[in-house]
């Protein structure tokens, strides 16, 4: 159950990730979309500003991930390493000291030293691992996993404004766009609330009022450019 547990939190940080992923691409696609057509009613100068602006947001996303997500592949690697040589070098006092942490969550000290011998007679490493860092020694996060999630969400959300903007007349794409993308952020907004079982009004409304900011201040950003 405890293994069922983390599994199931671990899928849905990713799936929190992903929706985050897809926010930050409605928004910053949003922008430069509404901006620019602020300053211009040219389609083509719109598609390729959001076309510029969908793969320079999706890779600029893939890559922080992959540093970010590297850097914490690199800190599990060495404090495993480091548990390793412990136990090389004091593999009685390891096992007392995985004895006093089953102790320490409420176990007998003859079975917390039972529960530890026998763990660490399997694969002390792992026992160690498991018990004191919450890390597994044989599944280290993906870094080129993340960043291809991030890459891909981040890109499903710019297609949102961007696809809304080029298939409307210039009349009504503005305010169509902008209906679009409060919608598409209320939802996202919920989504990651009930996901992080956090209110979802706030959020919700918290994720509109970033995006109408956002894109009222590009409008006129662009409105003054074009002028």
């Amino acid at each position: 159950m405890k293994h069922n547990k983390k599994s199931i939190s671990q899928n849905l940080n990713i799936l929190r990730a992903g929706v985050l992923g897809a926010n930050d691409g409605i928004v910053s696609t949003a922008g430069i979309v509404i901006g620019v057509a602020g300053a211009t009613t040219h389609l083509n100068t719109i598609f390729i500003s959001g076309i510029a602006g969908l793969v320079a947001g999706a890779l600029s996303m893939a890559g922080g991930e992959y540093v970010s997500v590297s850097t914490q592949k690199d800190t599990e690697k060495a404090a495993i390493q480091t548990e390793r040589e412990e136990i090389a070098a004091d593999y009685q006092g390891e096992l007392k000291e995985l004895a006093t942490f089953y102790e320490n969550k409420g176990l007998a000290k003859d079975l917390a030293y039972q529960v530890a011998f026998e763990l660490m007679a399997k694969d002390a490493l792992n026992a160690h691992a498991e018990s004191e860092l919450g890390l597994n020694p044989n599944n280290y996060v993906n870094p080129w996993n993340a960043a291809l999630s991030s890459m891909l969400s981040f890109s499903v959300g710019a297609l949102l404004p961007l696809l809304t903007i080029l298939l409307f007349p210039p009349n009504v794409r503005i305010g169509l766009t902008f209906l679009v993308v409060l919608a598409s952020l209320g939802l996202t907004g919920y989504i990651s609330a009930y996901l992080g079982s956090a209110p979802k009004r706030n959020a919700v409304l918290r994720n509109m009022c970033v995006g109408m900011l956002t894109m009222i201040i590009t409008y006129l950003v662009g409105l003054w450019v074009g002028i």
